[in-house]
């Protein structure tokens, strides 16, 4: 039994006795509204009732992402899944539906309930009772994948490791070190490959039923009214041309001079990390725990003290376990007004930039959460706008970790290789999952084949792939995002962009550029993306034209660090 503790959370309901819930929830539905009055008090009541329930299924959530071999943490997480979970769905359509039946709805102000109401309306028309076992099932899937992925080893040197200790190798300067750890986790991704391709079947069978139920044509056009996208899928697929257009032939221009920097005559996929820094940032958590306080209180006092007091708290869990779930995300603690962050981290590169990440998403969290507590409808878009402007605001600060000028120069070229990666990766990503929700009766071969291919043509680009063509098509196992989070790829893109807006802006006025995202991590999410990007001081703007200047910034940053 793992001692991890759980005191992080508030349990403002129990939500072990559904019938307590339900009763909750008909209280709530059954509540007069007589005026407008009447309709705001009894959204103040939905509100509060949503964060008891939130906060504890979050805390729940967690708990078993920290230890999924944990028999009852997994067992408590199933049954919210399983119990809790559909319960919600048949009840939020019903609260729904008494909202915008309302005769006073109209009445409400629509500059601080229109997008609620925009929201709501999709929900209920998108809503059909067929589709709560589905959604059911869906998670459920969702949770097997996790427990492989958590509990996923690597064989190496004799021994079997966890996956994340093997990925922090890849950052070796030592290529026999790469390539060894780069096939080890080839192998063993390739172990549970049948498991992971038996729930992606489902999952895309699940997901297209459940689009089809609500009148779709596939699961990729229902998604986009889930989300109430503020762009078309033409608009996406211009975005991926323009990727393709100006930004590969930078990334190319990048793994070129890389090659011969590391002197190899051919650029392989273990050549791909950041193995240009020569040694591990640090040794043990508490010191990518400090060095990232300073980092970030450098940056602004503010962010400094956020850090500490999360720290303080017990609302970082950072190190890398066996038996913990892959990945990193900040969770909001609705109730408690604060967040928690997630990760699994092995002394690397990348663990410093992911904190650095994860800590942009919990200072704009922390913005938000000072506010009365109010409804507000979540975009990945610009959640993720200021997680990618904390990565790099940071930049100039690297030298915490890397103080050599030579390996600090490295270390912030590695970030700018990032950009471009976060310009491709995310957005191969995006059309990868629109052609397997086209394309819904798929094979696994031809899932392979499809992102092999995709791949191909944007980050994969300049590699040589000769020999390991198949462990190319299979390494899409190794992203939760395709398993839980579905088309949630292209917006890491788009905030790339505007985030390398905000970084040209610090390079000139640093202070006006901490300020501006500041201002935007407090905005009034009830408006636009669009509108909030502009109270950030930066534009959101994928056209051609903005992706062909983004590309040249980036051709000339990585050259002035020549």
């Amino acid at each position: 039994m793992s001692t991890i503790s759980t005191s992080y959370y508030q349990r403002g309901i129990d939500v072990t006795d559904a019938a307590s819930v339900e009763a909750e929830l008909q209280s709530l539905l059954k509540t007069p509204i007589h005026s407008v009055g009447d309709l705001e008090q009894w959204l103040k009541a939905e509100l509060d009732l949503g964060n008891r329930l939130g906060e504890v299924l979050m805390g729940h959530t967690i708990d078993f992402y920290r230890d999924t071999e944990n028999e009852e943490k997994k067992a408590t997480y199933l049954h919210d899944q399983s119990v809790i979970q559909p319960l919600l769905m048949k009840y939020q359509a019903e609260i729904d539906r008494k909202f915008c039946e309302s005769p006073f709805m109209k009445e409400l102000d629509d500059q601080k309930y229109g997008m609620m109401k925009k929201v709501r309306a999709t929900s209920l028309a998108l809503f059909r009772d067929e589709n709560v076992p589905l959604q059911v099932r869906e998670q459920e899937l969702d949770t097997e994948y996790n427990a492989i992925m958590g509990g996923l080893l690597v064989d190496l040197d004799g021994e079997r490791k966890p996956l994340p200790v093997v990925q922090a190798l890849l950052d070796s300067p030592d290529r026999a070190v790469r390539e060894k750890a780069w096939k080890g986790i080839a192998a063993a991704y390739a172990s549970v490959k049948p498991e992971c391709d038996r729930i992606m079947n489902e999952l895309v069978r699940v997901r297209h039923q459940m689009a089809h139920n609500a009148g779709f044509e596939n699961y990729r056009d229902y998604v986009f009214r889930e989300k109430n996208r503020e762009y078309t899928l033409d608009d996406c697929r211009r975005f991926h041309a323009a990727v393709e257009k100006y930004v590969v032939p930078v990334w190319d221009e990048v793994a070129e001079d890389l090659r011969k920097t590391l002197g190899v005559d051919v650029y392989r996929p273990w050549d791909q990390t950041s193995c240009t820094i020569p040694a591990a940032p640090f040794q043990e958590v508490d010191e990518l725990m400090a060095g990232v306080e300073t980092i970030l209180r450098k940056t602004d006092e503010e962010f400094g003290d956020i850090f500490a007091q999360m720290r303080d708290n017990g609302l970082l869990d950072l190190e890398g376990r066996k038996g913990k779930a892959p990945g990193g995300f900040n969770a909001s603690l609705m109730l408690s007004r604060t967040s928690f962050v997630f990760a699994n981290f092995s002394p690397s590169y990348f663990a410093v930039i992911a904190l650095i990440h994860e800590m942009g998403h919990a200072i704009n969290a922390c913005y938000q959460l000072r506010k009365e507590p109010q409804w507000f409808h979540h975009r990945s878009e610009i959640a993720e706008l200021f997680s990618h402007s904390m990565e790099l605001l940071c930049l100039d600060k690297l030298n915490e970790f890397y103080r050599d000028p030579q390996q600090y120069r490295a270390a912030v070229g590695e970030r700018i290789r990032r950009s471009l990666n976060m310009l491709m990766g995310p957005l191969a990503g995006d059309l990868f999952q629109h052609w397997m929700y086209e394309n819904p009766e798929h094979t696994a071969e031809e899932r392979d084949a499809a992102y092999a291919a995709i791949m191909k043509r944007y980050s994969a680009h300049p590699t040589d792939w000769s020999g390991f063509e198949k462990n190319l098509g299979a390494q899409w196992v190794g992203s939760l995002h395709y398993f839980g989070y579905p088309f949630y790829n292209i917006e890491y893109s788009m905030a790339e962009l505007g985030a390398l807006q905000l970084l040209q802006q610090y390079q000139g006025d640093p202070a006006k550029a901490v300020a501006n995202y500041k201002r935007g991590a407090a905005a009034d999410y009830n408006q636009s993306i669009a509108d909030v990007y502009a109270e950030t001081g930066v534009k959101f703007d994928f056209s051609d034209e903005a992706i062909r200047n983004t590309a040249e910034f980036i051709r000339h940053f990585w050259t002035s660090l020549a």
